[in-house]
C-alpha cells in the first residue's frame, strides 16, 4: 500500500479467522507490509523535505518565527553546531555527562533516555548537521529554534549513516547557546522513531539487533535466536546488493505500536518493515497480534521486505502481489504448499467471485483480515508457481527487474523469462484456482 512517508508492510495475514481474532496479538496474523513513499537519505520523501535554513512548513513554531539579523543568527549557528559537535563526542565515547553538559535541566531526563536508548542499540556513528542559520522565535528573545538531520549507524562503525530530521529549541546563555529540547521526528511515517520515545533493551547478534521495552526484557533471547533464523533466509533475497549490515528489530507493546514510525496501521497488522534511509528498513513486530507458533514466519517474511526492497523506494500498486508474495514464500522456508496456512482463505475469496488480476490484488486499509489474509496467499501462490518453472534464481532476478531496474513487470518477463508476461499472469491465476 502507498503512504505518504516510508514503506510499510502490510502485515501478514496467515491465521484463520480465529486467529483473526487474536491478531492483536504479533506475528502470526496477515504481515502487513506497508509500503511508505521511496526515501533516499533522508527521513521524509526528497519532493516534501524543506530547503536548508527555511522552516518547515508543516512546523506552526516555524511559521512563528521572526528574521534576525544574518550575523547574529550565523553567529549562534556555529556555536550551536559547535555544541552538537561536544555532544555527538560525548555520545560515542559513552559519556552520559557529556552528552547532558549542553542541555537546558529540565531537557535532561528526556536526553538521557535517549542517551541510553541509543548506547543500548550500539551507536557507533553520530552526527549532527544543523540546516541554515537558527530561526529567532517570535516573542520570546533569545529563543531560538534549529532543525538538524543526525545521522547514525547502529552496531556497525562503517555504514552508510542513517539520517532523521528533526527540531532543536535553545535559548542564549552568555557566549555558549543551551539546548532547550529536541523535539520527536515528524516526517510522515518515519518518526518518531523507537528511540526518541522509548525507553530501550536490546540482543545483538552477528546479523541482527532486537530492541523492545523492559517490560518485554525476557523474550530478547527468543526474539533474537527467531531473528538469526529468519536472516539466514532473509539473505538469500537481497536481489540488489549485499544483504543488511545488521537487520533492525523493535518489538512494539501496545503503545508502542500505536507510537512508532507514526503508528496507524491497519487493525489487520502484525508486522511491518519502515523505510528509514536510503535502502534501509528497520521492521516492528506486534507484541499483540503474535500467536501461539511464535514469530519465525513472521520474522522470515519481515525480515525479506528489509533485504529485498529497493533502495530507492517502492509505492505498492501492481507489484504488491510480487513484493508480498516473495516475503511469504521466504517465510514459508520451502514448507509443501498444502501446509501453507492462508489456502482457506484464499479458497473462499476465489471461489467468492474474484476476478483473476495480481495487478489489483493489495488489499485497502480497511479491508477484513480474511480478504487481506487472502491477498497474501494468492501472492504467495503466484509467486510459489514461477519458482517452480523457473528457479529461485530466476524469480529473485524477475523481482530485482520488476522493482529495482524501472521495468514494468511485462518487460522484465520478457528480459528475465524470455516470455511475454501475460500468458504466465494467466497461468499463475489458474494455480492459484487449482491450489484453492
Amino acid at each position: 500500500m502507498t503512504e505518504d512517508a516510508p514503506r510499510r508492510r502490510p502485515r501478514w495475514p496467515r491465521r484463520t479467522a480465529l486467529a483473526v481474532a487474536l491478531s492483536l496479538l504479533v506475528c502470526g496474523l496477515p504481515a502487513v507490509l506497508l509500503a511508505d513513499a521511496a526515501e533516499r537519505g533522508a527521513d521524509r520523501p526528497a519532493a516534501a523535505r524543506p530547503a536548508a535554513g527555511r522552516a518547515d512548513p508543516a512546523d506552526p513554531v516555524d511559521q512563528a518565527g521572526q528574521a534576525a539579523p544574518a550575523g547574529r543568527a550565523a553567529h549562534l549557528g556555529r556555536d550551536l553546531a559547535a555544541q552538537l559537535d561536544r555532544q555527538a563526542v560525548a555520545l560515542r565515547r559513552g559519556d552520559r555527562a557529556g552528552f547532558l553538559a549542553i542541555a537546558d535541566r529540565p531537557a535532561r531526563p528526556d536526553l538521557a533516555r535517549r542517551y541510553a536508548a541509543l548506547r543500548a542499540l550500539r551507536v557507533t556513528v553520530w552526527r549532527a548537521e544543523p540546516e541554515g542559520p537558527p530561526t529567532a522565535v517570535a516573542g520570546q528573545p533569545g529563543r531560538w529554534r534549529q532543525p538538524v538531520t543526525f545521522r547514525y549507524c547502529l552496531v556497525v562503525p562503517d555504514c552508510r549513516p542513517d539520517p532523521v530530521r528533526v527540531q532543536t529549541r535553545w535559548r542564549e546563555s552568555g557566549d555558549t547557546p543551551v539546548l532547550v529540547a529536541v523535539e520527536e521526528s515528524r516526517a510522515g511515517r518515519t518518526g518518531p522513531r523507537p528511540w526518541e520515545v522509548s525507553e530501550l533493551v536490546t540482543a545483538v547478534g552477528p546479523r541482527t539487533v532486537v530492541a523492545t521495552t523492559p517490560a518485554y526484557r525476557g523474550r530478547l533471547p527468543g526474539l533474537l535466536a527467531g531473528a538469526e533464523a529468519a536472516a539466514q533466509v532473509a539473505d538469500r533475497f537481497a536481489v540488489a546488493g549485499p544483504p543488511p549490515d545488521r537487520y533492525r528489530i523493535f518489538y512494539a507493546g501496545r503503545a508502542e505500536w500505536r507510537r512508532w514510525y507514526g503508528g496507524g496501521r491497519p487493525r489487520w497488522t502484525a508486522g511491518y518493515a519502515v523505510t528509514v534511509g536510503d535502502g534501509r528498513h528497520e521492521v516492528v513486530l506486534n507484541a499483540a497480534a503474535l500467536t501461539a507458533s511464535g514469530p519465525d514466519e513472521l520474522l522470515r517474511h519481515e525480515l525479506t521486505h528489509a533485504a529485498s526492497l529497493p533502495a530507492a523506494g517502492w509505492r505498492g500498486g501492481t507489484t504488491w502481489w510480487l513484493v508480498e508474495g516473495l516475503a511469504e514464500y521466504a517465510a514459508t522456508d520451502h514448507a509443501p504448499v498444502d501446509r501453507y496456512e492462508g489456502l482457506d482463505e484464499v479458497h473462499r475469496f476465489v471461489t467468492g467471485g474474484w476476478d483473476g488480476r495480481l495487478a489489483a490484488l493489495a488489499p485497502a486499509d480497511d479491508a477484513p483480515a480474511d480478504r487481506a489474509g487472502a491477498a497474501y496467499g494468492i501472492g504467495y501462490l503466484a509467486v510459489r508457481h514461477l519458482v517452480d518453472r523457473y528457479g529461485e534464481q530466476r524469480v529473485r532476478d524477475f523481482f530485482r527487474a520488476a522493482l529495482s531496474g524501472g521495468r514494468a513487470v511485462e518487460e522484465a518477463s520478457a528480459q528475465v523469462f524470455g516470455e511475454p508476461w501475460q500468458p504466465l499472469h494467466d497461468e499463475c491465476v489458474a494455480y492459484v484456482r487449482a491450489r484453492a
